[in-house]
């Protein structure tokens, strides 16, 4: 998206972006290679951006998306895409970037405000950045950062660094609004309607040097099934009894092995709360001390459907069955019910100078806690389970991270400005599951497993931005980290295994050149190195077997280590932009999940991948009033090659493409502006084929547990009836492409909103 005058007015920025300031109320002459920030919030991000940078307003979000969750403000920008499965999606909304899929949530990062999002306790599907704890309405502008080429972001940055900006009045006002949502879902034997309904409230105001603001929302809402019942007829025994159930739908797996759907074993419904507080004071004009408060509550239920009946028209849940001559038997949890209980506290503190002089400084600090983290899950058999019975309860309860970070921007003059500081991150993973007697509302009882662990990364970074001609940028920086691994612990019922401490240093180098060729051209180069670090769970959470062995997990996984580059040509335009950029990553001791087939018994787990190299293009293009006045175009392109190229604990893979990284996606975004009031958006994306294991053995993209191409096309209308009050109507996935990410996405889905603003 092109951002637009009214907060942050981004010229992509060249491999080495110098910061100018402008006055508020006017907007800035944009300079190719240049980041320019106007407005009362900066961004988070560093002033001086060494690679390709892109941003989206609140304006443009009312205006042209159909946000329901704060990761919807990604959904039309470059190479992005966000996992999200349903609306409130809160443990699998994994953020895909240009060289990652959608299993590698560790190598991105998210903050709102400065404060990290980004779930490092893990790395995939369930370790989801928390976007919970911003809320769509709450949004000044949305900033991403592409590639790992600041010396301010560690290797969780390899991919993309994303920051929320949200709102903080000049003066009093209020928001209100309220959404409703509407999909028709059909697949399989669901033939079901899904409904939800959100409503937020924000107040806020500026006195003196005091400000404030506070919002209120909830979320309550019903997804489309999420996981099924299966089973391939190898599974069955060949019988000449007739069938004794009916309604077991025939298909195939996402290898193409025939198989029966006999149900769905999870569907959602999720009753979310969030409250944000932010105060703010005021030291001086150029010293802001501010403190946000985040809590964001989680209460959900699964919940199965079986489709199978009996000759009494019953449905069947458990037991032996007979479905077109062979027999199977339903195990006591194939259709699972769970309930989930989630309350998580976010705490930020910061001090910061702006005073554009010869030097800057902020003092940051924030705590992310698992206050309330609770799993309940039944271990008997449906309908009875929903009553009670038998089950398990996970807890996570005192799981969380906290940071802190000292930064500085010194500016000697010269053409230099020179970015450094220090920064502490620190993880805790505590998870223990226990046996229940009622797993509705039971007591615990006796341990079935527990995983913990800690790591702390320390880091000392620099980098300078130097001007030495009027046309040429130079940008040198260095991170220094020392990464730390304690406390680690794998237990099973009686036996706990104990891990030794670990310890890393890694250097990071990044260095960048920008050229401004022409008044209207810009080229630039970035390079980046990005190392990646073990997460708590990669290393900690597996198993123990009987003899006190560990099993599924590796406490002495290598850290993956990426080198990174892009080549970037920019054209400015007389409304907007045009940019092209080239892309390579080379990843060593990748980490994934995979069977390592030198040992035997062959072991599953995460291990390390030797090798995988990805290369590929960008194409952007953005601008304003096109062809005619009113006429918004937005656009991107983007080609990828991510292979394989040594992997020797699992030959199979080798010259196979990485998993969740399609060759081919594009966005287009349309909008017309009839006049200050009405608003009429056309938007598309387009992926194209994917693969979900190492050894691209699941071509059948359209299958529960597959990951297919898609093309989705979304409207929306926003109408203001008067100053305060506006409505807005949208469909996303117009065209009802049934589409899936082992999952299967949501079908088409009707929005209706109206909004109050004061």
């Amino acid at each position: 998206m092109k951002p637009t005058k009214s907060a942050l007015a981004v010229a992509i920025a060249a491999a080495c972006a110098g910061a100018t300031q402008a006055q508020e109320n006017t907007a800035p002459e944009k300079q190719m290679g240049t980041v320019v920030v106007t407005g009362n919030r900066p961004t988070s991000l560093p002033t001086q951006i060494p690679t390709t940078i892109e941003g989206i307003t609140a304006a443009e979000i009312a205006r042209t998306i159909n946000a329901t969750d704060a990761e919807d403000a990604l959904k039309y920008l470059p190479s992005l895409l966000v996992r999200k499965r349903y609306i409130g999606d809160y443990n699998h909304a994994v953020l895909s970037t240009r060289a990652s899929g959608t299993g590698n949530s560790a190598r991105s990062a998210v903050y709102a405000d400065g404060i990290l999002l980004s779930n490092y306790l893990g790395n995939g599907a369930t370790f989801a950045p928390r976007w919970g704890m911003v809320t769509p309405s709450e949004i000044e502008r949305v900033d991403v950062l592409y590639g790992p080429f600041s010396a301010a972001y560690g290797g969780n940055s390899v991919g993309a660094v994303v920051d929320y900006v949200t709102r903080m009045p000049r003066r009093f006002e209020a928001h209100a609004k309220f959404s409703l949502s509407y999909q028709p879902f059909r697949l399989y034997n669901t033939h079901e309607d899904f409904n939800g309904r959100q409503g937020s409230i924000s107040l806020g105001n500026r006195q003196g040097a005091w400000s404030w603001f506070i919002d209120l929302s909830r979320n309550d809402s019903d997804g489309q099934p999420q996981t099924f019942v299966t089973r391939l007829p190898s599974a069955g025994t060949v019988t000449s009894a007739a069938d004794s159930v009916t309604g077991a739908v025939p298909g195939q797996d996402r290898s193409y092995r025939d198989w029966l759907i006999l149900g769905t074993a999870t569907q959602y419904h999720t009753v979310q709360d969030h409250l944000k507080a932010k105060l703010a004071y005021d030291f001086s004009p150029t010293v802001r001390a501010t403190y946000v408060l985040g809590v964001w509550q989680n209460e959900s239920e699964g919940r199965p459907a079986s489709y199978l009946r009996n000759g009494t028209g019953q449905p069947v849940y458990s037991g032996p069955v007979t479905i077109g001559g062979r027999s199977y038997t339903l195990g006591q949890t194939d259709f699972n019910v769970s309930n989930e209980e989630l309350r998580h506290l976010m705490h930020g503190l910061s001090v910061k100078s702006n005073t554009k002089g010869v030097f800057d400084w902020e003092l940051a600090a924030s705590l992310y806690d698992y206050d309330q983290d609770e799993l309940r899950a039944g271990t008997t058999s449906v309908p009875g389970a929903l009553n009670g019975g038998a089950g398990r309860i996970v807890d996570g309860s005192g799981t969380g991270w906290n940071t802190f970070a000292a930064k500085g921007i010194w500016r000697p003059g010269a053409g230099h400005v020179v970015e450094f500081g220090y920064q502490r991150e620190a993880y805790k993973l505590s998870s223990i599951e226990r046996a229940t007697v009622n797993w509705i509302d039971g007591a615990p009882g006796a341990r079935n497993a527990a995983f913990g662990g800690r790591t702390r990364t320390q880091a000392l970074y620099g980098q300078d931005t130097w001007r030495f001609a009027p046309s040429w940028k130079a940008v040198l920086g260095l991170r220094l980290e020392r990464w730390e691994a304690s406390d680690g612990r794998t237990a099973n019922a009686t036996v706990t295994v104990a891990h030794g401490e670990r310890r890393e240093n890694v250097a990071s180098p990044k260095a960048a050149l920008a050229w401004q060729a022409t008044p209207d051209w810009t080229l630039k180069a970035s390079l980046g190195r990005a190392v990646r670090m073990p997460t708590v769970s990669e290393l900690y959470q597996g198993g123990v077997n009987g003899a006190g062995v560990l099993i599924n997990n590796d406490p002495d996984l290598q850290p993956e280590r990426s080198w990174t580059g892009e080549l970037t040509a920019e054209r400015k335009l007389e409304t907007g932009s045009l940019r092209l950029t080239a892309f390579g990553e080379r990843t060593k001791d990748a980490l994934y999940s995979q069977t390592n087939v030198l040992v035997t018994p062959n072991v599953t787990n995460v291990q390390n991948v030797g090798r995988i190299d990805t290369q590929g293009f960008e194409l952007a293009y953005g601008a304003t009033d096109v062809f005619k006045p009113g006429l918004d175009l937005n656009g991107s392109l983007t080609w990828t090659d991510s292979t394989i190229e040594r992997n020797d604990k699992f030959p199979a893979s080798v010259g196979k493409r990485q998993p969740r990284i399609p060759e081919w996606r594009a966005t287009g975004v349309a909008t017309y502006r009839f006049n200050d009031r009405l608003a009429l958006t056309l938007a598309a994306r387009y992926s194209g084929d994917q693969f979900s294991t190492l050894d691209n053995s699941d071509p059948n993209g359209f299958a529960y547990q597959g990951a297919s191409k898609y093309f989705t096309a979304d409207l929306r209308a926003t109408y203001r009836l008067n100053k305060q009050w506006s409505v807005a109507v949208g469909v996303d996935n117009l065209n009802n492409y049934k589409y899936w990410n082992f999952h299967p996405y949501p079908q088409r889905t009707w929005l209706a909103e109206v909004k109050y603003d004061l």
